[in-house]
């Protein structure tokens, strides 16, 4: 018999390939839902029978299924055909004829839904306590909270029930529950995935999100699942790009020490703080940034305009039953009643007068990395302040889709108690991939084992290619705007995908310029063998982007043909031969950014402070 793999895609479609079959895999589902003996995972769960036929439905291994034969389950506020939705309030329940559309999207790409998985009741908490059903348990330490609202989707993952599993997020409940669980959660820009089939909590924000044992699990599922919706009016083309090696030196935000909120939890503050320095190990520079405006985003989301938005999103139930809600549901709701218009409106000049505070902030770096959560809080815990302590799980958070930013939430080690350390990367709309990749680095740094399964972390043989189509133009940079860099961000504006490190043949010399703000280099072609190799960064754009990028290349930088190493070409910058007047040789440095590291405090011949 064919050992049982772990469930992660990749040693799953292994099993399939060397002929297991995706019924040996239902029953090892069953069985673990059996030995993990924990009746506050599933609301609904499906019958065996029903999943083994769906199982032979499947025919033999089919790689075109990205998917094929993946069980996943299925936060209980999104719609499965047959199973009941209930947002765990039993009153509201109902049955729905058709999948919401990332379930349909999922299952056609080979997914088995295993169950519909508990919440704090109408996903509002971060808590996973707030719901009529037993309480998930904690995977890694059950005296502790599982995390909400997405408590059960987090919770089957992490015990290895289901390889992935669908959450919802609007004010970190994709994130919260990965953090406290040991598991990677993917919170993608708001309308990547559609929300059409899930009961909104806030509409304008709300977000359907991936929990997965590994960055490359929940990537595949966002690929698959990252798809415009006409049926969603907050469906937004995002395209699932830019996932892969992550460029070599980024430039990473990171709350002022005086801004970080640890609640008096110095070993998670410790943990955090050995991330960041993992971080920089890997080569990325830290830059501290403040905090402040980033938290005053974070109270609006329950005040006003977003506590209306949950009323309004089940007032007609709320009016007519409103002892169905759980206590602490039933008062955050409540308290709307008594909210005008006047106070929706309100909180969106707020709201709006704040991002405009930001935007040079944000722009400032790559992307952040923030605590997932700022302490582990047990169940007694919530029991004595069920508000305050929710609330305090939410400080890295609740800015995040007011922000108009994604996240993923990735483990990082384990604490000096043996609780899980866990942080999110956060990057502008759009720039999931970017994030994504920085997030496989780091879990890969941390050689954790997967959730609370004991399965190793799956070795990468080598980086996966950036996704991307046939018609995007590869750019080869060699100075400004190689990552980290003043005008990299150029590139990150136009939804530029970081493809590789490279060296160009040894045709090239470079040239520090004279005169240049921020400095830069010029390359110029030469005859063979009278350059050296120099070191460069290509980047992928679609022809738009690079249009839009060429045409704002100053004088005396152009683009040309640029000869690699490996006897591939691509269009690249090279220097005008005027540019030279006063130029200094730095082509035995090997490039540009080896020169700056060289001389970083000294002055440059000829240039401009």
């Amino acid at each position: 018999m064919i050992a049982t793999p772990a469930f992660d895609i990749a040693s799953l479609h292994a099993f399939y390939q060397d002929g297991g079959s995706v019924a040996q895999i239902v029953e090892a589902v069953f069985m673990r839902i059996a030995e993990v003996n924990d009746p506050g995972i599933f609301i609904h769960l499906a019958g065996k029978d029903d999943v083994l036929a769906q199982a032979a439905k499947l025919g033999a291994f089919n790689p075109a299924k990205p998917l094929f034969g993946i069980p996943f389950a299925v936060k209980d506020n999104i719609d499965v055909a047959g199973m009941p939705t209930t947002a765990a309030c039993p009153d509201y329940a109902y049955m729905p004829d058709k999948d919401a559309t990332v379930v349909g999207l999922l299952k056609a790409a080979g997914a088995l839904v295993i169950g519909k998985t508990n919440l704090d009741q109408f996903a509002t908490g971060l808590v996973g306590v707030r719901s009529p059903y037993p309480i998930p348990r904690n995977a890694i330490d059950p005296r502790l909270v599982p995390g909400g609202s997405s408590s059960g989707s987090a919770v089957a993952t992490a015990q290895g029930i289901v390889s992935f599993a669908l959450g919802t997020d609007t004010a970190g409940s994709g994130r919260i529950p990965a953090g406290l669980n040991n598991i990677v959660g993917l919170k993608p820009s708001v309308g990547a995935l559609s929300t059409t089939g899930v009961i909104p909590a806030c509409r304008t924000l709300d977000c359907v999100s991936i929990f997965a044992l590994t960055t490359d699990d929940a990537w595949k599922v966002f690929s698959v699942a990252a798809k415009y919706d006409e049926t969603d009016a907050y469906s937004k083309v995002v395209p699932a790009s830019g996932f892969g090696t992550a460029p070599p030196v980024l430039t990473i935000g990171v709350p002022a020490k005086t801004d970080l909120q640890f609640f008096g939890d110095t070993v998670m503050e410790a943990a955090y703080g050995d991330a960041v320095s993992m971080l920089a190990r890997l080569g990325h520079r830290i830059v501290e940034v403040p905090f402040g405006d980033f938290y005053k985003v974070a109270n609006l989301l329950y005040e006003g305009a977003w506590v209306a938005e949950r009323y309004a999103a089940v007032k007609p139930f709320f009016d007519a039953k409103e002892d169905s809600f759980h206590p602490v549901t039933r008062k955050i709701y409540g308290g709307a009643k008594s909210l005008s218009a006047a106070d929706a409106f309100k909180g969106f000049y707020a709201l709006q007068a704040l991002k405009k505070t930001l935007a040079p902030l944000i722009a400032s770096v790559d992307l952040f990395c923030v605590p997932t959560a700022p302490t582990h809080y047990t169940r007694a815990d919530l029991e004595a302040e069920p508000i305050r302590e929710n609330s305090r799980l939410g400080t890295y958070t609740n800015f995040v889709n007011l922000a108009d930013m994604c996240g993923i939430a990735v483990p990082t080690g384990t604490r000096s108690d043996g609780l899980p350390a866990s942080v999110t990367l956060l990057a502008p709309f759009g720039r999931d991939g970017l994030t994504a990749s920085v997030a496989r680095d780091l879990h890969q740094a941390s050689g954790l084992t997967l959730g609370a399964t004991g399965w190793p972390l799956p070795p990468l043989s080598e980086p996966p290619a950036v996704i991307a189509g046939d018609d995007l133009i590869d750019i080869v940079v060699v100075g400004a705007h190689l990552s980290g860099m003043p005008l990299n961000h150029q590139l990150l504006e136009l939804n530029g995908s970081f493809s590789r490190v490279a060296k160009t043949s040894a045709a090239y010399r470079l040239y520090a310029l004279a005169g240049t703000v921020p400095p830069k280099p010029g390359m110029v072609r030469v005859a063979e063998g009278e350059g050296g190799e120099i070191e460069v960064e290509v980047w992928k754009l679609t022809p738009a982007a690079f249009g839009l990028f060429v045409a704002a290349i100053p004088a005396p930088l152009g683009i040309g043909t640029v000869t690699l190493s490996d006897g591939t070409s691509a269009k690249g910058f090279l220097a005008e031969p005027f540019a030279l007047q006063g130029a200094l040789d730095i082509t035995a440095y090997g490039g540009w950014r080896s020169y700056l590291k060289e001389f970083a405090s000294l002055p440059r011949v000829g240039q401009t402070a």
